[in-house]
C-alpha cells in the first residue's frame, strides 16, 4: 500500500481525482508562483517602483524560464521553502540589470499563500460544477422516485412510512446549503497575501498599499486590509467547509450501503464492486468509500485547526502542517464528489423491490 493512496497506480482510480491532483502538481505551484512575480513586476511598474523596462524583461523571460526542480527541491530542503531558490534561479534568467528587480519588496510567503489562493481558485470552479451537476441529478432522482412510499427508520429501526423524496431530499438539502456556504466565504478565500518581510510591507514605504492593489487587480483575487500571512482563519475555514460537504456525502453514502443491504434491497444500483470469493455479491463500493472520505476529511480538520496557531508573525512549524494536510483534503473531496455523481447515476430503483413487494 502506498504512502500516498490519492496518486498511488493502486488506490488513485477508486480515491483520488485528477483534476484536483492537478492543482497540487509542482508545475501548477510553479506556474502559480511565476504568475506572481510576473505580476509584482507589472504592479510595481504601474506605481513607479521599478522602470518599464525591467518589467518587461521579466515578463518576457517569464515566458521560458523552465526552473530547475531539482534544485528547487534542495533548497526546501535547506530553506523550508522552495522560494529563495526559485527566486535566485529566476533572477539569473533575467539577467543583469533586471534580475534585481525580480520579487523586489515581497517574501516567501507572499509567493507560496498567493500561489495557493491562485489554485484554489481553479478547484473551487470544479467543486461548483460538481455540486451543481450533482445537485441536478438528485432533484432528477427525486422527480422519479419521490412518490414511492417507503419505510423511514430512526436509529436504524422501523418507525413510520416515508416517501422516497423525504429521505433524496435529506441527501439534497445540504448539499445547496454547501453551494451557499461556497457563495459566502469565497471573497474572503480569493485574496491576494501580499505583506513583504515581517507583514508590513516596510520595503515599499508608502507605494506598498498602491502596489498591493495594483498586485490585487494583476491576479484578479481581492484586497484584505493588510496582510493574513500569520492569520489561517481564511484557509480554515475552508478546510471545515471541505469536512462538511465531504460528510455530507458521506451520509448519502452511508444511506445508500445501508438500503442495498440484501435483506433490505430498497434501492437498485448498476455496477456494484465483486467479490473475489462471491460472485452473488455486488458491493456498494462507491458508497462506502463516501463514507471513508467523509470521516477522513473530519479527521484532517483538526489538524488543519492546529494549524492556526503560529507564533508572531510567521510560523514555519504551522505553515508546513497546513501543508501537508490540504491537499490531501482537496483531492479527498474531489473524489467524493466524483464518486457521489457516479452513484447518483447507477440508481435504476428506490423504494421496495417489486420482487420483496410481492413475495
Amino acid at each position: 500500500m502506498s504512502f500516498t493512496p490519492f496518486q498511488a497506480p493502486l488506490l488513485a482510480p477508486l480515491l483520488g481525482d485528477a483534476r484536483a491532483a492537478s492543482l497540487f502538481s509542482v508545475r501548477a505551484d510553479l506556474d502559480a508562483m511565476l504568475a506572481f512575480e510576473v505580476a509584482l513586476a507589472r504592479a510595481e511598474s504601474s506605481c513607479g517602483v521599478i522602470d518599464p523596462e525591467a518589467a518587461s524583461a521579466i515578463e518576457r523571460a517569464a515566458d521560458v524560464f523552465q526552473p530547475d526542480v531539482a534544485a528547487i527541491g534542495a533548497g526546501v530542503e535547506r530553506d523550508g521553502v522552495a522560494i529563495p531558490e526559485f527566486v535566485r534561479q529566476l533572477k539569473l534568467h533575467v539577467g543583469a540589470p533586471h534580475g534585481r528587480h525580480v520579487h523586489y519588496g515581497s517574501t516567501s510567503q507572499d509567493v507560496v499563500d498567493t500561489s495557493l489562493i491562485l489554485r484554489l481558485r481553479a478547484l473551487i470552479g470544479l467543486y461548483r460544477e460538481d455540486l451543481e451537476r450533482l445537485i441536478a441529478g438528485l432533484e432528477d432522482l427525486r422527480l422519479r422516485f419521490g412518490a414511492t412510499m417507503m419505510p423511514g427508520r430512526t436509529r436504524m429501526q422501523l418507525a413510520v412510512r416515508i416517501s422516497a423524496a423525504d429521505r433524496i431530499t435529506a441527501w439534497l438539502s445540504p448539499l445547496e446549503r454547501a453551494l451557499e456556504r461556497l457563495a459566502d466565504f469565497e471573497p474572503r478565500l480569493l485574496v491576494l497575501q501580499f505583506g513583504g518581510p515581517a507583514g508590513n510591507l516596510h520595503v515599499l514605504g508608502e507605494r506598498g498599499p498602491k502596489v498591493a492593489e495594483a498586485l490585487a487587480r494583476e491576479l484578479g483575487l481581492g484586497r484584505p486590509e493588510g496582510q493574513w500571512q500569520a492569520q489561517r482563519d481564511r484557509i480554515a475555514e475552508f478546510a471545515a467547509w471541505i469536512s462538511l460537504t465531504a460528510g455530507s456525502l458521506g451520509k448519502f453514502g452511508q444511506d445508500i450501503a445501508l438500503m442495498a443491504q440484501n435483506e433490505i434491497a430498497e434501492i437498485g444500483l448498476t455496477g456494484g464492486g465483486g467479490s473475489s470469493a462471491m460472485p452473488h455479491k455486488p458491493n456498494p463500493v462507491k458508497a462506502e468509500v463516501l463514507v471513508s472520505l467523509a470521516r477522513f476529511e473530519a479527521t484532517l480538520l483538526a489538524g488543519m485547526h492546529q494549524s492556526l496557531i503560529h507564533e508572531q508573525e510567521r510560523s514555519g512549524a504551522a505553515w508546513t502542517l497546513e501543508w501537508l494536510l490540504l491537499p490531501q483534503m482537496c483531492v479527498g473531496l474531489g473524489a467524493a464528489l466524483r464518486l457521489a455523481g457516479n452513484l447518483t447515476g447507477s440508481i435504476e430503483r428506490i423504494g421496495p423491490s417489486p420482487e420483496r413487494s410481492t413475495s
